[in-house]
Protein backbone atom coordinates (compact mmCIF):
# COMPACT_ATOMS: atom_id res chain seq x y z
CA UNK A 1 0.00 0.00 0.00
CA UNK A 2 1.22 3.49 -0.86
CA UNK A 3 1.93 5.89 1.97
CA UNK A 4 1.51 8.94 -0.26
CA UNK A 5 -0.60 11.68 1.32
CA UNK A 6 -4.30 11.39 0.54
CA UNK A 7 -6.83 14.24 0.64
CA UNK A 8 -9.88 13.98 2.90
CA UNK A 9 -12.05 14.04 -0.22
CA UNK A 10 -10.88 10.52 -1.12
CA UNK A 11 -12.42 9.05 2.01
CA UNK A 12 -15.42 11.37 2.33
CA UNK A 13 -18.51 9.33 3.15
CA UNK A 14 -22.17 10.33 3.05
CA UNK A 15 -24.88 8.03 4.39
CA UNK A 16 -28.62 8.65 4.19
CA UNK A 17 -31.28 6.67 5.97
CA UNK A 18 -34.97 7.23 6.63
CA UNK A 19 -35.89 7.39 10.32
CA UNK A 20 -38.49 4.71 11.06
CA UNK A 21 -40.64 4.27 14.19
CA UNK A 22 -38.40 1.37 15.25
CA UNK A 23 -35.51 3.89 15.64
CA UNK A 24 -37.51 6.33 17.77
CA UNK A 25 -38.68 7.03 21.30
CA UNK A 26 -42.41 7.42 22.15
CA UNK A 27 -42.22 11.16 21.25
CA UNK A 28 -41.29 10.32 17.65
CA UNK A 29 -37.64 11.38 17.86
CA UNK A 30 -34.71 9.17 16.86
CA UNK A 31 -32.99 7.50 19.80
CA UNK A 32 -29.57 8.90 20.67
CA UNK A 33 -28.09 5.42 20.68
CA UNK A 34 -29.36 4.83 17.14
CA UNK A 35 -27.72 8.10 16.04
CA UNK A 36 -24.47 7.07 17.75
CA UNK A 37 -24.57 3.71 15.96
CA UNK A 38 -24.83 5.42 12.56
CA UNK A 39 -22.09 7.90 13.49
CA UNK A 40 -19.77 4.99 14.27
CA UNK A 41 -20.57 3.27 10.96
CA UNK A 42 -20.08 6.43 8.85
CA UNK A 43 -16.84 7.22 10.69
CA UNK A 44 -15.52 3.68 10.27
CA UNK A 45 -16.22 3.72 6.53
CA UNK A 46 -14.31 7.00 6.09
CA UNK A 47 -11.44 5.69 8.24
CA UNK A 48 -11.24 2.44 6.30
CA UNK A 49 -11.36 4.26 2.95
CA UNK A 50 -8.36 6.33 4.00
CA UNK A 51 -6.32 3.66 5.78
CA UNK A 52 -7.22 0.61 3.68
CA UNK A 53 -6.56 -1.36 6.85
CA UNK A 54 -8.77 -2.87 9.52
CA UNK A 55 -9.69 -0.19 12.06
CA UNK A 56 -11.60 -0.11 15.34
CA UNK A 57 -13.13 2.78 17.25
CA UNK A 58 -10.87 3.91 20.09
CA UNK A 59 -12.59 7.12 21.22
CA UNK A 60 -15.49 9.46 20.58
CA UNK A 61 -15.16 13.16 21.37
CA UNK A 62 -17.46 16.13 21.30
CA UNK A 63 -20.71 14.27 20.65
CA UNK A 64 -23.56 16.70 21.17
CA UNK A 65 -27.21 16.39 20.24
CA UNK A 66 -28.20 19.86 19.02
CA UNK A 67 -31.72 19.06 17.82
CA UNK A 68 -33.84 15.94 17.33
CA UNK A 69 -34.37 13.91 14.18
CA UNK A 70 -38.06 13.07 13.65
CA UNK A 71 -39.62 9.88 12.39
CA UNK A 72 -40.15 10.21 8.64
CA UNK A 73 -37.16 12.53 8.18
CA UNK A 74 -33.93 11.44 6.57
CA UNK A 75 -30.81 11.30 8.70
CA UNK A 76 -27.77 12.38 6.68
CA UNK A 77 -24.26 11.66 7.97
CA UNK A 78 -21.15 13.21 6.43
CA UNK A 79 -17.79 11.83 7.53
CA UNK A 80 -14.26 12.92 6.67
CA UNK A 81 -10.77 12.32 7.96
CA UNK A 82 -9.44 15.34 9.89
CA UNK A 83 -6.00 14.08 10.98
CA UNK A 84 -3.74 11.07 10.60
CA UNK A 85 -1.21 9.88 13.11
CA UNK A 86 1.07 6.89 12.58
CA UNK A 87 -1.37 4.05 13.25
CA UNK A 88 -4.51 6.00 14.12
CA UNK A 89 -6.66 8.70 12.61
CA UNK A 90 -9.50 11.03 13.52
CA UNK A 91 -12.77 11.35 11.61
CA UNK A 92 -15.31 14.15 11.94
CA UNK A 93 -18.93 13.08 11.47
CA UNK A 94 -21.62 15.72 10.99
CA UNK A 95 -25.25 14.65 11.27
CA UNK A 96 -28.20 16.41 9.64
CA UNK A 97 -31.93 15.89 9.60
CA UNK A 98 -33.57 16.41 6.25
CA UNK A 99 -37.30 16.92 5.97
CA UNK A 100 -38.47 14.44 3.35
CA UNK A 101 -41.11 16.71 1.80
CA UNK A 102 -39.21 20.01 1.76
CA UNK A 103 -35.55 18.94 1.60
CA UNK A 104 -34.78 21.42 4.42
CA UNK A 105 -31.64 20.32 6.31
CA UNK A 106 -30.54 21.12 9.82
CA UNK A 107 -27.38 19.98 11.60
CA UNK A 108 -28.35 17.85 14.58
CA UNK A 109 -25.05 16.41 15.85
CA UNK A 110 -21.32 16.32 15.37
CA UNK A 111 -18.69 13.98 16.76
CA UNK A 112 -14.99 13.27 16.38
CA UNK A 113 -14.00 9.61 16.40
CA UNK A 114 -10.53 8.16 16.75
CA UNK A 115 -9.85 4.88 14.99
CA UNK A 116 -6.78 2.70 15.43
CA UNK A 117 -5.51 -0.01 13.13
CA UNK A 118 -5.69 -3.57 14.36
CA UNK A 119 -2.52 -5.42 15.15
CA UNK A 120 -1.42 -8.12 12.75
CA UNK A 121 1.46 -10.26 13.94
CA UNK A 122 2.06 -7.76 16.74
CA UNK A 123 2.34 -4.74 14.44
CA UNK A 124 -0.25 -2.08 13.67
CA UNK A 125 -0.66 -0.93 10.08
CA UNK A 126 0.84 2.45 9.19
CA UNK A 127 -1.71 4.86 7.73
CA UNK A 128 -1.03 7.16 4.76
CA UNK A 129 -0.72 10.81 5.83
CA UNK A 130 -3.52 13.29 5.22
CA UNK A 131 -2.93 15.82 2.46
CA UNK A 132 -3.71 19.24 3.93
CA UNK A 133 -5.19 21.32 1.12
CA UNK A 134 -7.07 24.22 2.73
CA UNK A 135 -7.02 26.49 5.77
CA UNK A 136 -10.05 24.58 7.06
CA UNK A 137 -8.09 21.31 6.75
CA UNK A 138 -5.24 22.92 8.72
CA UNK A 139 -7.61 24.10 11.49
CA UNK A 140 -9.33 20.71 11.73
CA UNK A 141 -5.97 18.94 11.94
CA UNK A 142 -4.71 21.29 14.66
CA UNK A 143 -7.87 20.71 16.72
CA UNK A 144 -7.52 16.94 16.21
CA UNK A 145 -3.94 17.04 17.47
CA UNK A 146 -5.12 18.91 20.58
CA UNK A 147 -7.78 16.25 21.24
CA UNK A 148 -5.19 13.50 20.70
CA UNK A 149 -2.76 15.11 23.15
CA UNK A 150 -5.58 15.25 25.74
CA UNK A 151 -6.35 11.54 25.13
CA UNK A 152 -2.72 10.54 25.55
CA UNK A 153 -2.40 12.62 28.74
CA UNK A 154 -5.54 11.03 30.25
CA UNK A 155 -4.32 7.57 29.31
CA UNK A 156 -0.89 8.08 30.87
CA UNK A 157 -2.52 9.37 34.09
CA UNK A 158 -4.85 6.37 34.28
CA UNK A 159 -1.92 3.94 33.93
CA UNK A 160 -0.14 5.33 36.97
Amino acid sequence: MSLSPKPASESFTEMVQVVLPNDANPMGFMLGGAVMHLIDIAGAIAAFRHAHALVVTAAVDGLEFLSPVKVGDFIVLKARVTAVFTTSLEVEVKVYSEEALTGRRQMTSRAYLTFVTLEREGVRATIPPLAIETDEDRQLEAAARTRRDAHLARRSRSLI
